[in-house]
Protein backbone atom coordinates (compact mmCIF):
# COMPACT_ATOMS: atom_id res chain seq x y z
CA UNK A 1 0.00 0.00 0.00
CA UNK A 2 1.21 3.40 -1.06
CA UNK A 3 2.12 5.53 1.66
CA UNK A 4 0.14 8.44 2.50
CA UNK A 5 2.13 11.61 3.63
CA UNK A 6 0.51 14.08 5.99
CA UNK A 7 0.96 18.07 4.99
CA UNK A 8 2.87 18.88 8.05
CA UNK A 9 5.84 16.08 7.09
CA UNK A 10 6.37 16.89 3.22
CA UNK A 11 9.02 19.42 4.28
CA UNK A 12 11.17 16.37 5.09
CA UNK A 13 10.96 14.25 2.02
CA UNK A 14 14.05 15.88 0.12
CA UNK A 15 16.91 16.71 1.67
CA UNK A 16 18.42 20.17 2.29
CA UNK A 17 14.84 21.91 2.03
CA UNK A 18 14.03 23.95 5.21
CA UNK A 19 11.18 23.34 7.18
CA UNK A 20 10.22 27.26 6.94
CA UNK A 21 7.36 28.87 5.06
CA UNK A 22 8.57 32.24 3.93
CA UNK A 23 7.36 34.56 7.05
CA UNK A 24 9.23 32.04 9.36
CA UNK A 25 6.14 30.61 11.21
CA UNK A 26 6.67 26.67 11.65
CA UNK A 27 2.98 25.95 11.44
CA UNK A 28 0.31 26.12 8.81
CA UNK A 29 -3.04 25.36 9.48
CA UNK A 30 -4.19 22.74 6.43
CA UNK A 31 -3.68 18.97 6.95
CA UNK A 32 -4.27 17.41 3.82
CA UNK A 33 -2.85 14.20 3.12
CA UNK A 34 -1.47 12.81 -0.24
CA UNK A 35 0.20 9.73 -1.49
CA UNK A 36 3.55 10.08 -3.00
CA UNK A 37 2.53 8.66 -6.36
CA UNK A 38 0.24 11.48 -5.97
CA UNK A 39 2.87 13.94 -5.77
CA UNK A 40 4.99 12.65 -8.22
CA UNK A 41 1.88 13.11 -10.74
CA UNK A 42 1.18 16.61 -9.87
CA UNK A 43 4.89 17.39 -9.86
CA UNK A 44 4.95 15.93 -13.93
CA UNK A 45 1.39 18.06 -14.54
CA UNK A 46 3.68 21.24 -13.73
CA UNK A 47 6.69 20.32 -15.46
CA UNK A 48 3.91 19.59 -18.76
CA UNK A 49 2.61 22.46 -18.55
CA UNK A 50 5.48 24.97 -17.90
CA UNK A 51 8.61 23.06 -19.19
CA UNK A 52 8.23 22.68 -22.85
CA UNK A 53 6.11 26.21 -23.59
CA UNK A 54 8.32 28.46 -21.63
CA UNK A 55 11.71 26.93 -22.54
CA UNK A 56 10.53 27.30 -26.43
CA UNK A 57 9.60 30.99 -25.39
CA UNK A 58 13.54 31.51 -24.15
CA UNK A 59 14.89 29.50 -27.04
CA UNK A 60 12.84 31.86 -29.42
CA UNK A 61 14.13 34.59 -27.43
CA UNK A 62 17.77 33.61 -27.66
CA UNK A 63 17.35 32.67 -31.71
CA UNK A 64 15.95 36.52 -32.33
CA UNK A 65 18.58 38.28 -30.09
CA UNK A 66 21.49 36.09 -31.75
CA UNK A 67 20.73 35.56 -35.33
CA UNK A 68 22.33 38.99 -36.07
CA UNK A 69 25.52 37.06 -35.79
CA UNK A 70 24.48 34.74 -38.49
CA UNK A 71 22.57 37.54 -40.34
CA UNK A 72 26.61 39.31 -40.48
CA UNK A 73 28.00 36.61 -42.39
CA UNK A 74 25.44 37.07 -45.05
CA UNK A 75 26.41 40.67 -45.68
CA UNK A 76 24.33 42.79 -43.13
CA UNK A 77 26.80 45.01 -42.12
CA UNK A 78 28.45 45.42 -45.89
CA UNK A 79 24.74 46.35 -47.48
CA UNK A 80 23.04 48.57 -44.64
CA UNK A 81 26.90 50.41 -44.26
CA UNK A 82 27.97 49.11 -41.25
CA UNK A 83 31.39 47.53 -42.17
CA UNK A 84 32.60 50.92 -43.82
CA UNK A 85 36.64 51.21 -42.73
CA UNK A 86 36.12 54.75 -41.96
CA UNK A 87 33.41 54.07 -39.34
CA UNK A 88 33.75 52.94 -35.94
CA UNK A 89 32.77 49.54 -35.28
CA UNK A 90 28.76 50.36 -35.35
CA UNK A 91 28.19 46.56 -35.60
CA UNK A 92 29.32 45.93 -32.10
CA UNK A 93 27.83 49.22 -31.25
CA UNK A 94 24.34 47.89 -32.08
CA UNK A 95 24.42 44.67 -30.30
CA UNK A 96 25.74 46.75 -27.10
CA UNK A 97 22.32 48.74 -27.74
CA UNK A 98 20.60 45.75 -27.47
CA UNK A 99 22.27 44.87 -24.38
CA UNK A 100 21.32 48.32 -22.65
CA UNK A 101 17.88 48.27 -23.76
CA UNK A 102 17.78 45.07 -21.78
CA UNK A 103 19.88 46.40 -19.19
CA UNK A 104 17.61 49.27 -18.21
CA UNK A 105 14.11 47.67 -18.36
CA UNK A 106 15.28 44.52 -16.69
CA UNK A 107 14.23 45.44 -13.32
CA UNK A 108 10.59 47.63 -14.17
CA UNK A 109 9.51 44.40 -16.37
CA UNK A 110 10.09 42.17 -13.22
CA UNK A 111 7.99 44.70 -11.00
CA UNK A 112 5.45 44.97 -13.14
CA UNK A 113 5.21 41.13 -13.32
CA UNK A 114 4.84 40.88 -10.07
CA UNK A 115 2.06 43.54 -10.29
CA UNK A 116 -0.08 41.88 -12.59
CA UNK A 117 -0.31 38.06 -13.94
CA UNK A 118 2.67 36.37 -16.02
CA UNK A 119 -0.55 34.55 -18.23
CA UNK A 120 -0.68 38.20 -19.81
CA UNK A 121 3.43 39.93 -18.80
CA UNK A 122 5.37 36.76 -20.87
CA UNK A 123 3.09 36.50 -23.80
CA UNK A 124 2.89 40.49 -24.79
CA UNK A 125 6.69 40.63 -24.51
CA UNK A 126 6.90 37.46 -27.01
CA UNK A 127 4.87 39.28 -29.33
CA UNK A 128 6.45 42.98 -29.22
CA UNK A 129 10.17 41.09 -29.43
CA UNK A 130 8.61 39.13 -32.27
CA UNK A 131 7.27 42.43 -33.70
CA UNK A 132 10.78 44.24 -33.36
CA UNK A 133 12.64 41.30 -34.76
CA UNK A 134 11.08 41.22 -37.94
CA UNK A 135 10.81 44.58 -38.61
CA UNK A 136 14.45 44.25 -38.93
CA UNK A 137 14.35 43.01 -41.78
CA UNK A 138 13.19 46.54 -43.25
CA UNK A 139 16.21 48.42 -42.15
CA UNK A 140 17.95 49.89 -44.79
CA UNK A 141 21.06 52.30 -42.86
CA UNK A 142 22.66 52.52 -39.21
CA UNK A 143 19.94 54.61 -37.24
CA UNK A 144 17.49 52.44 -38.53
CA UNK A 145 19.35 49.07 -37.66
CA UNK A 146 20.25 50.80 -34.10
CA UNK A 147 17.24 51.49 -32.83
CA UNK A 148 15.85 48.15 -33.58
CA UNK A 149 18.59 46.77 -31.95
CA UNK A 150 17.80 48.71 -28.75
CA UNK A 151 13.45 48.25 -29.02
CA UNK A 152 14.60 44.46 -29.54
CA UNK A 153 16.61 44.87 -26.05
CA UNK A 154 13.50 46.79 -24.47
CA UNK A 155 11.21 44.40 -25.90
CA UNK A 156 12.82 40.64 -24.45
CA UNK A 157 13.46 42.24 -21.17
CA UNK A 158 11.44 40.97 -18.58
CA UNK A 159 11.09 37.43 -20.20
CA UNK A 160 13.94 35.09 -18.54
CA UNK A 161 14.06 36.54 -15.08
CA UNK A 162 10.15 36.68 -15.53
CA UNK A 163 10.07 32.50 -16.36
CA UNK A 164 12.77 32.09 -13.67
CA UNK A 165 10.77 34.07 -11.19
CA UNK A 166 7.42 31.47 -12.17
CA UNK A 167 9.18 28.55 -11.52
CA UNK A 168 9.93 30.08 -8.22
CA UNK A 169 6.62 30.04 -7.63
CA UNK A 170 5.84 26.14 -8.57
CA UNK A 171 8.66 24.71 -7.23
CA UNK A 172 10.61 23.79 -4.20
CA UNK A 173 13.67 25.41 -3.54
CA UNK A 174 15.71 22.33 -4.06
CA UNK A 175 13.39 21.30 -7.36
CA UNK A 176 14.25 24.86 -9.26
CA UNK A 177 17.75 24.64 -10.32
CA UNK A 178 16.93 21.48 -12.49
CA UNK A 179 14.13 22.95 -14.38
CA UNK A 180 16.22 26.13 -14.61
CA UNK A 181 19.27 24.43 -16.74
CA UNK A 182 17.07 22.90 -18.96
CA UNK A 183 14.71 25.81 -19.54
CA UNK A 184 18.39 27.81 -20.06
CA UNK A 185 19.53 25.16 -22.11
CA UNK A 186 17.08 26.23 -24.78
CA UNK A 187 19.71 29.02 -25.40
CA UNK A 188 21.81 26.29 -26.86
CA UNK A 189 19.39 24.66 -28.70
CA UNK A 190 18.55 27.99 -30.46
CA UNK A 191 22.48 28.45 -30.92
CA UNK A 192 22.13 24.83 -32.73
CA UNK A 193 19.15 25.47 -34.64
CA UNK A 194 20.12 29.25 -35.72
CA UNK A 195 22.77 27.53 -37.69
CA UNK A 196 20.72 25.15 -39.09
CA UNK A 197 18.04 28.08 -40.37
CA UNK A 198 20.65 30.21 -41.13
CA UNK A 199 22.32 28.01 -44.18
CA UNK A 200 18.68 27.17 -45.18
CA UNK A 201 17.41 30.66 -44.89
CA UNK A 202 20.73 32.13 -46.51
CA UNK A 203 19.43 30.74 -49.97
CA UNK A 204 16.27 32.43 -50.37
CA UNK A 205 16.55 35.39 -53.31
CA UNK A 206 14.11 37.46 -54.09
CA UNK A 207 10.81 39.22 -52.51
CA UNK A 208 12.49 42.39 -52.44
CA UNK A 209 14.40 40.93 -49.34
CA UNK A 210 17.91 39.99 -49.00
CA UNK A 211 19.15 36.75 -47.74
CA UNK A 212 19.70 38.52 -44.23
CA UNK A 213 16.75 39.77 -44.28
CA UNK A 214 14.86 36.81 -44.52
CA UNK A 215 16.21 35.43 -41.42
CA UNK A 216 15.12 38.55 -39.87
CA UNK A 217 11.56 38.41 -41.28
CA UNK A 218 10.46 34.90 -40.92
CA UNK A 219 11.97 34.13 -37.61
CA UNK A 220 10.62 37.09 -36.22
CA UNK A 221 7.35 36.25 -38.19
CA UNK A 222 7.26 33.29 -36.24
CA UNK A 223 7.62 34.33 -32.78
CA UNK A 224 4.69 36.42 -33.20
CA UNK A 225 2.36 34.04 -34.01
CA UNK A 226 3.60 31.71 -31.44
CA UNK A 227 3.70 34.70 -28.96
CA UNK A 228 -0.30 35.73 -29.93
CA UNK A 229 -0.61 31.58 -29.28
CA UNK A 230 1.15 31.84 -25.60
CA UNK A 231 -1.98 33.86 -24.33
CA UNK A 232 -3.94 30.49 -24.47
CA UNK A 233 -1.22 28.75 -22.60
CA UNK A 234 0.58 30.18 -20.33
CA UNK A 235 -0.20 29.55 -16.73
CA UNK A 236 -0.53 32.22 -14.30
CA UNK A 237 0.36 31.64 -10.38
CA UNK A 238 -0.16 28.49 -8.40
CA UNK A 239 -2.81 29.57 -7.29
CA UNK A 240 -4.73 29.63 -10.73
CA UNK A 241 -3.41 26.86 -11.99
CA UNK A 242 -6.13 25.97 -14.32
CA UNK A 243 -4.38 22.36 -15.83
CA UNK A 244 -4.87 20.70 -12.05
CA UNK A 245 -7.99 19.75 -10.78
CA UNK A 246 -9.12 20.67 -7.79
CA UNK A 247 -7.64 18.00 -5.26
CA UNK A 248 -4.26 17.76 -7.41
CA UNK A 249 -4.45 21.92 -6.87
CA UNK A 250 -4.43 21.57 -2.96
CA UNK A 251 -1.69 19.18 -3.33
CA UNK A 252 0.29 21.31 -5.16
CA UNK A 253 -0.53 24.53 -2.72
CA UNK A 254 0.43 22.33 0.60
CA UNK A 255 3.55 20.78 -0.45
CA UNK A 256 4.41 24.74 -1.88
CA UNK A 257 3.52 25.87 1.55
CA UNK A 258 5.49 23.41 3.30
CA UNK A 259 8.78 24.07 1.80
CA UNK A 260 8.72 28.19 0.98
CA UNK A 261 6.99 30.88 0.27
CA UNK A 262 5.41 29.86 -3.04
CA UNK A 263 1.92 29.43 -2.43
CA UNK A 264 1.65 32.46 -0.69
CA UNK A 265 -0.72 35.60 -1.98
CA UNK A 266 1.84 38.13 -0.92
CA UNK A 267 1.05 41.61 -2.41
CA UNK A 268 3.52 43.65 -4.36
CA UNK A 269 6.04 45.59 -1.84
CA UNK A 270 8.28 48.53 -2.15
CA UNK A 271 9.69 47.01 1.21
CA UNK A 272 10.64 44.23 -1.23
CA UNK A 273 12.13 46.18 -3.97
CA UNK A 274 14.72 47.81 -1.27
CA UNK A 275 15.22 44.31 0.69
CA UNK A 276 16.62 43.15 -2.48
CA UNK A 277 18.59 46.33 -3.34
CA UNK A 278 20.64 46.44 -0.11
CA UNK A 279 21.33 42.61 0.39
CA UNK A 280 24.74 41.77 -0.26
CA UNK A 281 23.90 38.72 -1.86
CA UNK A 282 21.50 40.04 -4.16
CA UNK A 283 24.18 41.68 -5.47
CA UNK A 284 26.63 39.24 -5.72
CA UNK A 285 24.27 36.69 -7.90
CA UNK A 286 24.35 40.04 -10.13
CA UNK A 287 28.47 39.86 -10.27
CA UNK A 288 28.80 36.61 -10.98
CA UNK A 289 26.74 36.70 -13.95
CA UNK A 290 28.28 39.69 -14.87
CA UNK A 291 31.33 37.75 -15.02
CA UNK A 292 29.93 34.78 -17.10
CA UNK A 293 27.74 37.26 -19.09
CA UNK A 294 30.61 38.85 -20.73
CA UNK A 295 31.87 35.34 -22.30
CA UNK A 296 28.44 34.37 -22.89
CA UNK A 297 26.99 36.21 -24.88
CA UNK A 298 30.72 37.10 -26.83
CA UNK A 299 30.36 33.35 -27.53
CA UNK A 300 26.97 33.62 -28.41
CA UNK A 301 26.94 36.57 -31.22
CA UNK A 302 30.89 36.18 -32.70
CA UNK A 303 30.91 31.85 -32.82
CA UNK A 304 30.29 32.20 -36.43
CA UNK A 305 32.36 34.97 -36.95
CA UNK A 306 35.29 33.07 -34.76
CA UNK A 307 34.56 29.50 -36.91
CA UNK A 308 34.40 31.41 -40.24
CA UNK A 309 38.11 33.04 -39.14
CA UNK A 310 39.31 29.39 -39.10
CA UNK A 311 39.32 29.69 -43.06
CA UNK A 312 35.74 27.95 -43.73
CA UNK A 313 33.03 29.46 -45.95
CA UNK A 314 30.14 31.45 -44.38
CA UNK A 315 27.53 28.63 -44.74
CA UNK A 316 29.71 26.17 -43.56
CA UNK A 317 30.52 28.39 -40.82
CA UNK A 318 27.15 28.50 -39.97
CA UNK A 319 26.28 24.65 -40.15
CA UNK A 320 29.67 24.17 -37.61
CA UNK A 321 27.79 26.02 -34.99
CA UNK A 322 25.87 23.50 -34.64
CA UNK A 323 27.44 20.80 -32.92
CA UNK A 324 28.83 23.07 -30.54
CA UNK A 325 25.78 24.18 -28.88
CA UNK A 326 24.46 20.51 -29.35
CA UNK A 327 26.98 19.30 -27.17
CA UNK A 328 26.68 22.58 -24.75
CA UNK A 329 22.73 21.41 -24.37
CA UNK A 330 23.86 18.26 -23.22
CA UNK A 331 26.80 19.32 -21.02
CA UNK A 332 23.72 21.35 -19.21
CA UNK A 333 21.77 18.21 -18.17
CA UNK A 334 24.65 16.58 -16.71
CA UNK A 335 25.82 19.23 -15.19
CA UNK A 336 22.29 20.01 -13.23
CA UNK A 337 22.08 16.30 -12.36
CA UNK A 338 25.82 16.80 -10.99
CA UNK A 339 24.96 19.57 -9.00
CA UNK A 340 21.70 18.43 -7.53
CA UNK A 341 23.28 15.06 -6.88
CA UNK A 342 25.76 16.60 -4.67
CA UNK A 343 23.23 19.44 -3.48
CA UNK A 344 25.89 22.09 -4.58
CA UNK A 345 25.70 24.85 -6.59
CA UNK A 346 28.77 27.40 -6.38
CA UNK A 347 31.58 24.31 -6.61
CA UNK A 348 29.91 23.23 -10.46
CA UNK A 349 29.74 26.78 -11.58
CA UNK A 350 34.00 27.06 -10.15
CA UNK A 351 34.72 23.74 -12.18
CA UNK A 352 32.66 24.27 -15.57
CA UNK A 353 34.12 27.81 -15.30
CA UNK A 354 37.62 26.02 -14.82
CA UNK A 355 36.82 24.26 -18.34
CA UNK A 356 35.42 27.45 -20.24
CA UNK A 357 39.21 28.91 -19.00
CA UNK A 358 40.96 25.24 -20.82
CA UNK A 359 39.29 26.40 -24.10
CA UNK A 360 40.41 29.66 -24.25
CA UNK A 361 43.71 28.25 -23.47
CA UNK A 362 43.53 26.08 -26.60
CA UNK A 363 41.87 28.78 -29.08
CA UNK A 364 45.21 30.71 -27.67
CA UNK A 365 48.01 28.26 -28.16
CA UNK A 366 47.06 26.45 -31.02
CA UNK A 367 47.54 27.18 -34.64
CA UNK A 368 45.30 24.60 -36.54
CA UNK A 369 41.81 24.58 -37.34
CA UNK A 370 40.50 21.99 -35.87
CA UNK A 371 42.20 22.52 -32.38
CA UNK A 372 40.95 25.89 -32.46
CA UNK A 373 37.49 24.54 -33.10
CA UNK A 374 38.01 22.05 -30.62
CA UNK A 375 38.86 24.82 -28.20
CA UNK A 376 35.50 26.35 -28.94
CA UNK A 377 33.78 23.11 -28.53
CA UNK A 378 35.45 23.25 -24.58
CA UNK A 379 34.99 27.05 -24.18
CA UNK A 380 31.03 26.90 -24.76
CA UNK A 381 30.69 23.78 -23.11
CA UNK A 382 31.74 25.25 -20.03
CA UNK A 383 30.29 28.61 -20.21
CA UNK A 384 26.99 27.07 -20.97
CA UNK A 385 26.70 25.14 -18.04
CA UNK A 386 27.81 27.43 -15.32
CA UNK A 387 25.17 29.96 -16.91
CA UNK A 388 22.54 27.70 -16.39
CA UNK A 389 23.51 26.94 -12.87
CA UNK A 390 24.01 30.20 -11.30
CA UNK A 391 20.78 31.87 -13.09
CA UNK A 392 18.90 29.72 -10.13
CA UNK A 393 20.78 30.40 -7.74
CA UNK A 394 18.70 33.49 -6.47
CA UNK A 395 15.23 31.91 -6.61
CA UNK A 396 16.61 29.30 -4.38
CA UNK A 397 17.68 31.38 -2.13
CA UNK A 398 15.95 34.60 -2.36
CA UNK A 399 12.52 35.28 -0.12
CA UNK A 400 10.00 36.46 -0.15
CA UNK A 401 8.46 36.74 -3.30
CA UNK A 402 8.69 40.66 -4.45
CA UNK A 403 12.29 40.49 -3.52
CA UNK A 404 13.26 37.31 -5.26
CA UNK A 405 11.38 39.03 -8.35
CA UNK A 406 13.03 42.28 -7.67
CA UNK A 407 16.26 40.23 -7.39
CA UNK A 408 15.92 38.07 -10.24
CA UNK A 409 15.68 40.99 -12.52
CA UNK A 410 18.77 42.91 -10.95
CA UNK A 411 20.94 39.57 -11.61
CA UNK A 412 19.94 39.69 -15.46
CA UNK A 413 20.28 43.79 -15.11
CA UNK A 414 23.96 43.41 -13.59
CA UNK A 415 24.85 40.23 -15.66
CA UNK A 416 23.94 42.37 -19.02
CA UNK A 417 26.57 44.45 -18.09
CA UNK A 418 29.42 42.41 -18.59
CA UNK A 419 27.41 41.34 -22.46
CA UNK A 420 28.04 45.36 -23.16
CA UNK A 421 31.82 44.81 -22.82
CA UNK A 422 31.72 41.67 -23.98
CA UNK A 423 30.37 43.05 -27.15
CA UNK A 424 32.38 45.60 -27.28
CA UNK A 425 35.71 43.95 -26.50
CA UNK A 426 35.27 41.75 -29.96
CA UNK A 427 35.60 44.32 -32.14
CA UNK A 428 37.03 44.40 -35.43
CA UNK A 429 40.34 45.99 -34.40
CA UNK A 430 40.74 43.45 -31.63
CA UNK A 431 40.28 40.53 -34.52
CA UNK A 432 44.04 40.66 -35.54
CA UNK A 433 45.66 36.57 -33.89
CA UNK A 434 42.42 34.82 -33.94
CA UNK A 435 40.77 37.46 -31.21
CA UNK A 436 43.61 37.19 -29.47
CA UNK A 437 43.43 39.82 -26.76
CA UNK A 438 39.50 39.78 -26.23
CA UNK A 439 40.06 35.79 -25.96
CA UNK A 440 42.65 36.48 -22.66
CA UNK A 441 40.14 39.30 -21.48
CA UNK A 442 37.49 36.16 -21.34
CA UNK A 443 39.85 34.03 -19.45
CA UNK A 444 40.22 37.19 -16.59
CA UNK A 445 36.33 37.66 -16.72
CA UNK A 446 35.67 33.98 -16.34
CA UNK A 447 38.47 33.23 -13.62
CA UNK A 448 36.57 36.38 -11.66
CA UNK A 449 33.01 34.70 -11.74
CA UNK A 450 34.91 31.63 -10.12
CA UNK A 451 36.29 34.06 -7.49
CA UNK A 452 32.77 35.44 -7.03
CA UNK A 453 31.16 31.93 -7.08
CA UNK A 454 33.64 31.05 -4.24
CA UNK A 455 32.74 33.83 -1.97
CA UNK A 456 28.95 33.58 -2.78
CA UNK A 457 29.30 29.45 -1.33
CA UNK A 458 31.68 30.60 1.57
CA UNK A 459 29.49 33.13 2.62
CA UNK A 460 25.89 31.20 2.57
CA UNK A 461 27.85 28.19 4.67
CA UNK A 462 29.30 30.20 7.14
CA UNK A 463 25.77 31.61 7.48
CA UNK A 464 23.69 28.40 7.74
CA UNK A 465 26.62 27.58 10.44
CA UNK A 466 26.38 29.89 12.73
CA UNK A 467 22.46 29.60 12.56
CA UNK A 468 21.66 33.13 13.31
CA UNK A 469 24.28 34.99 10.89
CA UNK A 470 20.97 35.99 8.95
CA UNK A 471 18.90 37.00 11.69
CA UNK A 472 16.42 39.33 11.53
CA UNK A 473 17.20 42.92 13.47
CA UNK A 474 13.63 43.28 14.37
CA UNK A 475 10.73 41.03 15.56
CA UNK A 476 7.95 40.15 12.80
CA UNK A 477 4.63 42.13 13.47
CA UNK A 478 1.34 41.30 12.11
CA UNK A 479 1.16 43.06 8.81
CA UNK A 480 4.72 43.45 7.86
CA UNK A 481 7.06 42.39 5.26
CA UNK A 482 7.93 39.01 5.74
CA UNK A 483 11.42 38.14 6.69
CA UNK A 484 12.07 35.59 4.39
CA UNK A 485 15.53 34.37 4.01
CA UNK A 486 16.95 36.91 7.18
CA UNK A 487 14.45 34.61 9.18
CA UNK A 488 16.14 32.85 12.18
CA UNK A 489 17.29 29.63 10.69
CA UNK A 490 16.80 30.14 7.50
CA UNK A 491 19.25 27.78 4.93
CA UNK A 492 20.87 28.89 2.01
CA UNK A 493 21.35 26.44 -1.19
CA UNK A 494 25.23 26.29 -1.44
Amino acid sequence: MAATKDFQDVSSVEKGTPDLTNSGQASVSSTISYTAEEERRVLRKVDLALLPGLTFLYLLSFLDRSNVGNAKLLGLTKDIGLGAASKAPVYNTSLALYFLGYVLFEIPANIVLKKFNPRVWLPTLTVAWGITATLQCLVKNEAGFLAARFFMGVSEAGLFPGIVFVFSMYYKRNERHWRVAVFFGGAALAGAFGGVLAWALGHITGGGLKPWGWIFAIEGIFTTLVGLTAYFWVPGYPRQAKFLNEREHAILIARLQADSDSADEEPFSWQGVWEAFKDPLVLGYGFLFHAYAFTLYSLSLFLPTIIAQLGYASWKAQLMTVPVYACAFLSILLFAWLSHHFNQRGSFIIIAGAIAIVGYIVLLTTHTAGSRYAGAFIAVIGIYSANALLLSWPSENVSPQTKRAVASGMQIFIGDVGAIVGVLVYRPSLSTNFYRTPHGISILYTALGMIIAGALAFSMARANKSGNARRADRKEAKGEVALGDRARGYLFQL
